[in-house]
């Protein structure tokens, strides 16, 4: 016996939830089906938590600059590892509650199991078939951990399994210094654990600005150790674990593996669908209409690996939702890509990153966070912004940072080339004082003048620096 619907979704994440909430606009006949927890897994192991970890660790952290600002008693501050723990789960648990609410009421059309296709309009499940007019796959991702690896057992851990931590151990590898391992590699470490950081990379966090990733190696290595340009291996020994990179090799009781994300789509039969499939069994699809080639499929989220960010995954899964409700998919204006990494100064990288930029294409514009007035006076002095300006038109292309506060810096980047601003009509703008913006003015004003732009006419654009930091 077959069942049969309009449309089937395949996994109950962002994306999933999502295309669900599109497609309930028009119609009830659906099946969702899901294989594993509910809950997302931004809200149960990767975004929520893991900010609420950094939140404890930099609350920790910021009293090291209570004395210089003239607070004394700062050395009699202990943190309470089980309790920030704790509270991590508690918020958690709060937030996936949330996210369960949202698939409470459609009883028997959420199944759980494991779907594979048997052609591209039959899934099988739980031993029944399931015939759809089109099927949506949101199967989500999770983290990569090399086979060999695993023969360590709980003391290598992956942030599915970070946040179920009762406490933390005095010493600490992470290897994977991307986003997440950078993020929490720096928590760790202020939440007093001895922490190395390991990357086969030269370049940190999602960053390709060769100068905005010396800065933030200066930052991190302020703080804890990193190695850098050498693939690491593990060896357990009878108490512990021994890692090694190149000449350095060290003793740690845990290692926390950040090496990215594997999309969900191994054990789908997806090879039945007849199209091509990449080196990780993602099929070809079209990111303006989630399509899989000319079928009736869509993929959505980070089972397609295009970019692994709770935004876009909920994006995709809108317009795979909508798309799928249509007889022929329309397509759909991206937003500005905008990815942020929450260390302390926050990673950013907005619009056109400097490695998709083309020789000569574009002039940069750049600010030093050391002597920003307003940076001082908070001791966030560190870091750097800079941005990306067409030689030929002066709009704004992209930026990358290492910057105090900018997470708040990369939206107001990415509105302005979403909005395809030039760097004169951002220096028209208004600016307050003194306020961390004013280092983002002082980038502009650089690009400008690197442009070569001469101003015609009375511009407040042309309002230039006074060469004093109190005042700038």
């Amino acid at each position: 016996m077959t069942r049969s619907c309009d449309i089937a979704i395949i996994g109950a994440g962002t994306a999933g939830l999502s295309a669900l909430s599109a497609i309930r606009k028009q119609t009830e006949d659906f099946l969702l089906i899901n294989d594993g927890p509910y809950g997302t897994t931004c809200a149960r192991v990767g975004c929520m938590p893991s900010k609420a970890l950094i939140e404890a660790a930099n609350a920790f952290h910021h009293r090291l600059a209570l004395k210089q600002i003239g607070v004394s008693g700062a050395d009699g501050l202990a943190v309470d590892v089980t309790a920030v723990l704790n509270r991590v789960r508690d918020l958690r648990d709060d937030f996936v509650a949330g996210v369960l609410k949202v698939t409470k009421d459609i009883g028997k059309r959420n199944i759980e199991g494991r779907a594979r296709f048997v052609d591209a309009q039959v899934l099988e499940v739980n031993g029944e078939r399931l015939q759809a007019r089109r099927i949506v796959i949101a199967t989500g991702s999770r983290p990569i951990l090399p086979d060999s690896w695993k023969a360590v057992g709980q003391r290598v851990l992956t942030t599915d399994d970070l946040f179920e931590q009762r406490t933390l151990p005095k010493r600490m590898a992470v290897v994977g210094l991307g986003g997440v391992g950078a993020e929490m590699a720096q928590a760790l470490s202020r939440l007093g654990v001895e922490v190395q950081g390991f990357d086969a990379a030269e370049q940190l966090a999602g960053i390709t600005d060769p100068l905005v990733n010396q800065a933030l190696i200066e930052v991190l290595r302020a703080e804890f150790q990193v190695c850098l340009g050498a693939g690491a291996d593990l060896r357990q020994t009878q108490d512990n674990v021994e890692v090694s990179a190149g000449s350095s090799r060290i003793i740690v009781d845990q290692v926390l593996v950040a090496l990215g994300r594997r999309p969900n789509v191994d054990s789908l039969g997806l090879e039945t669908l007849g199209v091509d499939l990449d080196e990780h069994g993602v099929p070809p699809f079209d990111p303006l209409t989630m399509q899989v080639g000319d079928l009736p499929v869509y993929i959505a989220g980070d089972a397609n690996s295009r970019m692994p960010l709770l935004h876009e995954a909920a994006d995709d899964g809108h317009i795979a939702g909508y798309n799928a409700l249509r007889e022929r998919p329309e397509c759909f204006e991206r937003r500005t890509p905008l990815a942020i990494v929450f260390t302390d100064p926050n990673v950013a990288v907005v619009g056109r990153s400097h490695a998709e930029l083309k020789d000569g294409e574009a002039v940069i514009g750049e600010v030093d966070f050391s002597n920003q007035g307003r940076a001082r006076m908070s001791d966030e002095n560190r870091g750097m912004l800079r941005v990306y300006v067409a030689r030929a038109t002066g709009q704004l292309l992209g930026a990358e940072m290492c910057a105090p506060r900018g997470e708040h810096l990369a939206h107001l980047l990415a509105l302005a080339v979403q909005r395809k601003l030039t760097v004169i009509e951002l220096l028209r703008m208004p600016f307050y004082h003194p306020v961390i913006e004013e280092g983002l003015r002082r980038a502009l004003r650089d690009a400008v003048n690197n442009l070569g732009f001469t101003h015609g006419g009375p511009d407040l654009a042309a309002c230039t620096r006074l060469g004093a930091g109190a005042i700038d």
